[in-house]
């Protein structure tokens, strides 16, 4: 069975902080927020302050909203 361990290095990128999904999107961290408020950028909150995003589901939701010129 081909299984791939996955380092510490791999598995904390797997999870990101919305500043850290913000500057991968290229947008404000507000806006990152307020996406996530609507439910449109899938996240998980832990705890009551710290929310994370699956970098996996921010790919999809890149893929999902794109939008080739002006509409």
């Amino acid at each position: 069975m081909d299984t791939k361990t996955l380092t510490l290095n791999e598995v904390e990128r797997t999870w990101l902080t919305v500043p850290e999904a913000a500057e991968e999107l290229r947008i404000p961290r507000t806006r990152c927020y307020e996406l996530i408020q609507r439910g449109e950028l899938p996240a998980v909150r832990i705890g009551q302050r710290s929310i994370r995003l699956n970098r996996l589901e921010l790919e999809k939701f890149l893929v999902e909203n794109r939008r080739v010129g002006a509409q």
